[in-house]
Order: C-alpha cells, then structure tokens, then sequence
C-alpha cells in the first residue's frame, strides 16, 4: 500500500497560487462521539437543526465515504493517532490500552516540527499516572477525561489538564456524584449538576486557538457530544444529559430524544463559535477544519438510534462493522484552498490523516503506518490521489474489508464471508458471496493480508 509524503506536491499546488510563501496551514480536528451517517443535515438529518455544520459543508466538502478507525471508541482513537488499521494496532475492542513510548502519534510528529499541539476532550490512552497522558505523547495541552469510563458522565467532579510536566485536576464546581452503586462513579446528582463538562472543554480550545494565533497549531477536539451516559440510563432511565432541551423542549418527544437531539445542536452551536473565532483572528484562509466522528450511532442511556434515523441509508449502528457501525459523516473546509460545496467519494479512513496532516506540515510520516495522504483529494486533484488497495477493519472476532465499491464482513473467524456491492446497495442488504466466488476469495486474501506483520 502508497505511503508517501510529497512534500512537493504541496509547493506546486498550496503555494503556487501565492506571491510569497504560504505559512504551515493549521489544524483543526474535530470528532464527535457516536454520532451517526444520517445525524447531520446535510447528510439527510430532518429533525435535528444542525445549521452552523451545514454551513461548513457548503463552504468546503463532503466526504461521503471516510470511515472510522473502529466501530467503538479506543481502537478508534488508537487508529486516529497512529495511522494504522486495526489489523497492526495493539487492540481492535474497547479492552484497555495505556500508549507506550514506542508509539508515534501524530501530535508528536507534529510538534517536533514546530506545531504547537493541543486537544479537548476524551483521550482514553492511559489514566493520570500510567505514562501514557497526552503530554506524554506529543501534546503541549490537553483538557478533558483521561479516562474513557469517566467520560460517560457530563457533569464529572473533575476534568483533567496536561501542559508541560503537569498532570492536573480541573474542579468542576457544583457537580456531586451519586452514590448509587450500579452508577460506578459515573452519574451525577440531579439535584447537583452545575458545570457541563462540554462547555469547559470548549472554552478550553478556543482558548487553544487564541493563544497559538501566531505560530501553527494542531488542534484535536475530541467532544463527548452525544455519548449516552451508560449508567446514568440504568439508574435514572435517562442517558442523554445537556443543560437544557433548547428549541426542541416542546417537541413531543420522549426525554431521551429531546436530549439526543440538543446535545447535537448545542455541539453544531460550539463549530459555530469556533469558526467565527477564526474569522475573527484571520485564521480561516490558513485553517483546515475536519469534522467527523469516531464510530456510528448509538442506542444508549435510553436512546434509541432509529427514533431520528441516525444512519441515514446504511445498515447497522455503533458496534457493528457495517456501514452504519464505521462510515461517518465528514466535512473538511478551508476556504480558498478546498472548493466550496465540493464532494468526494474517495474510500478513506482514520489511518490516512496522520500522513495527511504530515503532508502539511512538510514531515515524513512513519514507514510503519497504512495510510495514504488524502491532501490531493482535498485540493481537487484527484488525478494525485493515491488509493487504497483495501480499507480494513477488525472488532473483537469481526471483520471487515472494502475493496472499490465491494464490502466483505465476516463475523466469527473462518465464518462465512458476506459480500455486498456498496454501488447500488449501499444499505448492505443483498449478499452476494454466493455469485461472486472469485471477490469473496479476494477478500479473504485482503483480510489475512490485513493481519500480517
């Protein structure tokens, strides 16, 4: 599989059309929690008012087909940082994994070239303590949950912070936990809840932004926005915690759907406030925003993922390696540099930003790594582009293959493979293994090569 940084490829088509040399674009990344294909408007969303994330599809481009690391949360982010699918990662479930000095992430490639690097947000990759923080690991900030279990809460007695040497707790004020046993530490008094964990976090990386206006940042905001809290669905029957309903409190809806609902619009609010941060520092014309999410939807905390359709025409959801389960929505914008309103359907995934956002900052990315740059893609030259052979995928004792427009699952280990072709069947619903011998046995090869060190 390509794995290049073309460095060169940069100057002719970023710089070119500049008197002067351009300075090293920004980044911003930005990844929901759970959110599903179908959430957004403008992928089809009806009934959740996501106006500020529409107007960043319109002023940039769609990727229709960018996928997941993983279809839960740890392998995902694992994916993110480290550029390799989850046939080469340690883990490929939720099972614990604390990062280890060996492994290169792509904030430590960044700031070693001069980036000043930064993230909100859920890092799941080792606890206070453990040697694996952010700061550890690339990172000159980070402020948010350490751990991924504690992140389940929204109204937490704490947040962590990591800048420099320093490991420190954030006291949320007013916050009080139950003392429930089935709530694990996890859920928050009703009576009790003062500080919402998203809106610290937020300030947080507008801050980030503020402070690094004048130096090239990357900046990783990984909100927990809309995650169910787990717990707080078994014990109080409701999951879905935001301050308020907002424009949706009158709305016929059970409480869990109201909550859905405005924790999604109150993120889109915050892409709002931050794309409106750029403009306001001159920051937007030398920004590249990417917006997605780490896995499909889920039916948590009481929720349920059909009630609003979230996603969309693909089957399947948060835990499955369907499309539901992996393929998410995705908006890159970078007004003068991407074409305003543009699409592409180029199959990509997780593993492909770490080259990607080495390729703008003018690094060479590890050798060890499955992902291809998708930069040529962005900058409407898709004659540049170099694709994948497969995108691959491994959850627990499932897997997953897309080759071209043919998507492969199998279940259980030397199960029967399924076969769908995704040009006419998007929603996986016709298997066509039996008619087609000859792709099944390329997708096997695909998988056990997937899986080779």
């Amino acid at each position: 599989m390509p794995r290049t940084c073309l460095l060169p490829l940069v100057a002719l088509l970023f710089l070119a059309n500049t008197a002067t040399a351009a300075p090293r674009p920004n980044v911003i990344y930005i990844m929901t929690d759970d959110l599903g294909y179908g959430d957004l408007g403008c992928f089809g969303q009806k009934q959740i008012r996501t106006p500020n994330l529409d107007r960043l599809a319109a002023a940039g481009m769609k990727l229709t087909d960018y996928y997941a690391g993983c279809t839960v949360c740890r392998p995902s982010r694992l994916v993110l940082w480290t550029g390799r699918h989850t046939g080469h990662t340690p883990i490929s479930s939720n099972a614990g994994y604390v990062f280890k000095p060996e492994d290169v992430t792509v904030a430590e490639l960044l700031n070693n070239a001069g980036y000043a690097t930064g993230g909100v947000g859920k890092w799941a990759m080792g606890k206070p303590g453990s040697g694996g923080e952010p700061n550890r690991h690339g990172f000159d900030f980070w402020c948010g949950y350490l751990d991924q279990g504690e992140a389940h809460n929204y109204y937490p007695t704490h947040l962590w912070q990591c800048a420099g040497e320093k490991v420190e707790k954030v006291p949320l004020e007013g916050n009080v936990l139950l003392e429930e046993p089935r709530a694990r530490g996890r859920v928050a008094h009703p009576e009790h809840r003062v500080t919402y964990s998203h809106d610290v976090m937020t300030e947080a990386a507008l801050e980030f932004i503020r402070r690094n206006k004048d130096r090239p940042f990357l900046l990783h905001v990984h909100w927990t926005i809309p995650h169910a809290n787990n717990e707080g669905g078994s014990v109080i029957g409701d999951g879905m915690e935001v301050p308020d309903y907002g424009i949706y409190k009158e709305k016929p809806w059970p409480s869990t759907a109201k909550g859905q609902a405005a924790m999604i619009t109150r993120m889109d609010a915050d892409v709002g406030r931050m794309v409106a941060l750029l403009e306001e520092l001159g920051l937007d014309r030398r920004t590249l925003v990417i917006f997605t999410s780490d896995n499909g939807p889920h039916s948590e905390g009481g929720h349920k993922h059909e009630y609003f359709d979230a996603n969309g025409p693909l089957r399947g959801h948060k835990r499955d390696l369907y499309e539901g389960g992996i393929r998410v929505p995705t908006i890159a914008c970078w007004p003068g540099t991407i074409e305003a309103g543009s699409t592409t359907a180029e199959p990509l995934a997780f593993y492909d930003f770490l080259p990607t956002a080495c390729e703008l900052a003018g690094v060479t990315p590890p050798e060890a790594i499955d992902g291809v740059s998708f930069l040529p893609t962005l900058l409407g030259k898709p004659d540049r582009q170099s694709h994948h052979d497969y995108l691959y995928w491994k959850y627990g004792k499932k897997e997953a293959v897309r080759m071209g427009t043919w998507k492969a699952v199998r279940l259980s280990p030397g199960g029967p493979v399924e076969l769908y072709d995704l040009n006419g069947d998007i929603g996986e619903s016709q298997d066509v293994a039996a008619k087609e011998p000859e792709m099944v046995e390329r997708m096997e090869a695909a998988m056990r090569r997937a899986v080779a060190r």
